[in-house]
């Protein structure tokens, strides 16, 4: 069933075009990625298909039945309630139903069992109470506990103020209270910000297993391949569908291409013939009539445009102006924290010379504290940290608080560079796709994805031999997450880095430590193979946490001598109702003759003889009744042994 449709939808800014005849259309159940550039207006369109903002052309058209949620990006949840009453909220129906089953359960104590009005009050607590079943009403709770668990949130959360709470935890209480409320479409921008991996994974599993229609923004790669079936690319002011995940569309999109740019070239050989031809032959009077035909199937030809391809992307390169030596960095001992408050510990690190090692564990638990203690940006509670010798180091700080954001881009890398020409400072931030007067740009008026490209900019400017990058790939779009891979998989140095994305760290770490309150522990590996090795350790785990072979054939030969009883007890069972069953057969059999003789002519007149017959069907109807009792006392008996 179609739930929404998108017509021919347009944003305008004067004559300039964000995007122009939009169409899309979203099914029950129905998996989408939206995908393109930082400034593609993705964003914008998911406002106006939300309903936020309208359209300066064309239409949005939603079932009305239908409910729909939209999660803008970084947006938090704000509310004085505490964690778990606001998420009781997002079951507001099936609690007011709960509420009029305690009013009617109370009513029904009051009203007498045998008048009409009890029973018409039973038929619709019966009615309600079903409803109420249906919607989940006796799980409900258990779903938020699974929800919040999810989402790193413990029972230690449930009673706190979510006006408390930091802003990546309010975001992720947002879309919590959004999955529990399950709208028939929800549409999400880029849900995955904040998300450690763990709570990734899991939102992936969630997500799959949804019952509404989904409609996502993300630059997430490895996130889209696990949930969507279908993605939207929004390029070059228009949009174009494929049908798969991410990986299938990057796939689809290259064969299309590929296929588009056949088919123009195929159709500028035939054109070149063509104009050749008349240009030969039109002077000609014997072949002007030829020429003539030509030059109107010239005319009369719907003229292909020259595919375009992907987008403009960056392009740069990491280099190095002197290698270190062979011992890059190494931590002996540490613990990281603050004050009197230790977050992991004992942390021991050995990085050597081209080592791409990637750093991974839980929010809050402190990798990115760890990298800050490292360059004395912030001291260790425990231990120390020593860089090998030509160690240069160049740093990436997640939140860009290395920029000025009252310099212009163009001041910012000059600075830090002022013996260099102006045109080679230019060059490089053409590079970063800063060119002309964007280069003029102050800092603070940036978005987070400009911002990102001049932090880039200037760490590739510097020329170090040590990379330590805190989220490096936060802010960019996926076509620039690629140029970064790429730069970093040619870079000729060390590299330490943090970072959320899978698909990322699978292509560029060739070790992954994981930081937990326990410390760091060692994976040489990319990311695929320190999952196999946690999966492989739960199993361990899981048989380890088996009960002994001894237990099992001791609990064995117990559950063998408790079974013989009961199978014992159940036969019992069996041949006293069989023997019930008989003599009440029997029973039944002399009342029938009773009965016949005390109707029989000879012996209506017998007074004696039928006084004697009624006793005698009376004493077999007592004993028919006690056998009854003693059959269902026994019936009830071996139900319950049977059922145990």
């Amino acid at each position: 069933m179609i739930l929404l449709q998108v017509n021919q939808v347009a944003r305008l800014f004067g004559a300039d075009i964000l995007f122009q005849h939009i169409q899309m259309e979203i099914s029950s159940h129905a998996r989408i990625g939206l995908v393109g550039r930082n400034g593609a207006g993705k964003s914008t369109l998911l406002k106006i298909i939300a309903g936020v903002e309208q359209p300066d052309e064309g239409a949005v058209i939603k079932n009305k039945q239908a409910t729909l949620s939209y999660l803008a990006q970084d947006t938090g949840l704000i509310s004085e309630k505490t964690v778990y009453d606001e998420m009781l909220d997002a079951f507001l129906p099936i609690r007011k139903l709960e509420a009029k089953m305690r009013e009617m359960e109370l009513k029904m104590g009051e009203i007498d069992p045998t008048t009409p009005a009890y029973t018409q009050l039973l038929a619709e607590y019966d009615r309600i109470q079903h409803e109420f079943s249906e919607q989940n009403g006796y799980g409900y709770e258990n779903e938020i506990r699974s929800v919040l668990h999810g989402f790193q949130f413990d029972a230690s959360f449930y009673d706190q103020a979510i006006s408390t709470l930091s802003g990546g935890q309010k975001t992720r209480l947002a879309l919590a209270k959004m999955l529990l409320q399950k709208p028939d479409i929800l549409i999400l921008d880029e849900p995955t910000n904040h998300l450690d991996i763990a709570t990734l994974s899991w939102l992936e599993t969630y997500l799959q297993g949804y019952s509404g229609a989904l409609l996502i923004v993300s630059h997430d790669r490895y996130f889209l391949d696990k949930v969507v079936t279908e993605v939207y690319e929004l390029s070059r002011h228009k949009m174009r569908h494929y049908k798969g995940n991410y990986s299938r569309y990057l796939d689809e999109k290259a064969t299309q291409l590929a296929s588009e740019m056949k088919a123009f070239e195929k159709q500028q050989d035939e054109i070149a013939k063509l104009e050749d031809f008349v240009a030969r032959n039109l002077v000609r009077a014997s072949t002007t009539k030829r020429a003539q035909s030509r030059r109107k199937q010239l005319e009369k030809m719907e003229r292909l445009d020259r595919p375009q391809g992907d987008e403009k992307s960056a392009h740069f390169l990491f280099e190095v102006e002197k290698p270190s030596g062979n011992i890059v960095l190494q931590v002996t001992d540490a613990a990281i924290g603050y004050e009197d408050t230790i977050l992991s510990e004992p942390i021991n690190l050995d990085i050597r010379k081209h080592d791409a090692v990637a750093l991974v564990g839980p929010n809050g638990i402190g990798k990115s504290t760890l990298l800050k203690s490292i360059i004395h940006r912030q001291p260790f509670l425990k231990g120390q940290a020593t860089f090998g010798a030509n160690v240069s180091v160049g740093y990436y700080d997640q939140g860009q608080a290395e920029l000025s954001t009252r310099k212009t881009i163009l001041q910012e890398l000059w600075d830090a560079h002022p013996t260099l020409p102006e045109g080679q400072i230019r060059t490089v931030l053409g590079s970063f796709l800063f060119s002309g007067e964007d280069v003029e740009k102050p800092i603070g008026l940036l978005s987070g994805g400009e911002k990102a490209r001049v932090a880039l900019a200037k760490l590739a400017m510097d020329h170090d031999n040590f990379l330590m990058l805190d989220e490096p790939t936060n802010h960019l779009d996926i076509d620039n997450k690629e140029v970064l891979e790429n730069a970093l998989i040619d870079y000729d140095g060390t590299i330490f880095f943090v970072s959320h994305d899978r698909y990322f760290i699978n292509r560029i770490a060739s070790t992954v430590v994981e930081l937990s309150e326990e410390g760091a522990r060692v994976f040489l590996g990319d990311y695929d193979y320190y999952l196999e090795k946690k999966q492989e350790e739960a199993e361990l785990q899981a048989l380890l946490e088996q009960p002994s072979i001894e237990t099992v054939v001791s609990e064995g030969k117990q559950n063998f001598q408790q079974s013989k009883e009961k199978q014992k007890k159940i036969r019992q069972f069996q041949r006293k109702i069989e023997e019930i069953e008989t003599q009440l057969a029997t029973l039944e059999t002399e009342h029938q003759m009773c009965q016949d003789k005390m109707v029989q002519p000879e012996h209506l007149n017998n007074h004696v003889f039928l006084q004697e017959l009624t006793q005698t069907s009376e004493e077999i109807e007592t004993q028919q009744l006690s056998l009854m009792e003693e059959w269902e006392r026994i019936s009830l008996e071996l139900e319950q042994e049977e059922t145990v």
